[in-house]
Parts: C-alpha cells; sequence; structure tokens
C-alpha cells in the first residue's frame, strides 16, 4: 500500500544488499503473498493486525542474528567445490562467488557445519533464525532458493537433501 511502489519491489531492491535486514509488515496476508515476502529475500512476514510485543520481539530477534555475523571469525568450511568462508561472509563452489542473501549464508554455514544430521523446519528456525516461534514455510522458501545456488541441479538436489517426514540434511562429501 505505499504509494508509487509496493513493498515486493522495496524489498527486491534492497535484497541486493546482503546485510539489510527486512521485515515485511503488511496487510497483505495470503498464504501466496506471504511466499512471495519470503521469496524475495524477507527474514519475515508479519501481517496486521499484530501485537506489538510480537513485532518488537521479531525485530530483536532478526537484529541479534545481524549483530552475530559483525563478530569476526577465521572459520573457512569446505565441501567438495564448495568453500563456505565466515570471516568474508563468502560462499564459493567452483570457485564461483555465490550471490547469498545473509539469510542463505547462516543456513548453509550451519547446515554444513551439521553434516550428515537430519533437521526439522523447528529446530532450522531456532539454530539458524534464532526463532522459537515462526512460518516454517519461511524455511521451505530459504532452503529452494539455496539448492538454486549450491546445487548442480536443483531438481536432483545431492547436497542439500531432503528427509521426508523430518526436514533437511546437508550431505557431505
Amino acid at each position: 500500500m505505499l504509494p508509487g511502489i509496493d513493498g515486493f519491489e522495496v524489498c527486491r531492491r534492497l535484497r541486493t544488499r546482503d546485510d539489510v535486514p527486512i521485515v515485511m509488515l503488511t496487510a497483505l496476508g495470503s498464504e501466496s503473498e506471504r511466499v512471495v515476502g519470503l521469496t524475495l529475500g524477507a527474514d519475515d512476514y508479519v501481517t496486521k493486525p499484530f501485537s506489538p510485543r510480537e513485532l518488537v520481539l521479531r525485530v530483536d530477534s532478526i537484529l541479534r542474528r545481524a549483530g552475530e555475523q559483525l563478530e569476526p571469525t577465521l572459520e573457512v568450511l569446505r565441501d567438495r567445490d564448495l568453500v563456505v568462508d565466515s570471516a568474508q561472509h563468502v560462499v564459493t563452489r567452483g570457485g564461483e562467488r555465490l550471490a547469498l542473501t545473509a539469510r542463505e549464508f547462516d543456513l548453509v554455514r550451519f547446515l554444513v557445519r551439521n553434516p550428515g544430521v537430519a533437521f526439522t523446519r523447528e529446530q532450522l528456525l531456532a539454530q539458524v533464525w534464532g526463532w522459537s516461534f515462526g512460518d516454517q514455510s519461511t524455511v521451505t522458501v530459504h532452503v529452494r532458493r539455496l539448492r538454486e545456488k549450491v546445487e548442480p541441479d536443483p531438481r536432483r538436489p545431492v547436497r542439500l537433501v531432503t528427509v521426508w517426514g523430518v526436514g533437511y540434511r546437508w550431505e557431505a562429501s
């Protein structure tokens, strides 16, 4: 409902910068609209009416996660041709730098750190997002987008695999 531009376009433009946390606050609350917002890279999607307390907690959680990314670490994780460099906040595949959002980076780093372990969507929300509640479709959307970037063939994932009835697992080489 913004004048001259919609929130989805604002999100799309902001997402070109990986370090900008995005919370969409909107009256558009259908599942398809939430999925579009999350697919475009929103870190959270809150619909009206909302509890001010819940909004503050959601924003605090996202800012806390963004602050954690500022803590320097020299960790470099490797799996096949994939390299996750935490100090530079860069992921490369076959020597090519991948354009990941901050959340996608957090997700791939977490999964590569924990190869062979199946995580539920709820566990990923808690461990990667830092949320004790939230829409689990957020995880599904981020996994799909991440597969498009890390998998040789996203339709036949060999790295980030679905564990039916559970969630997702990183298959190390």
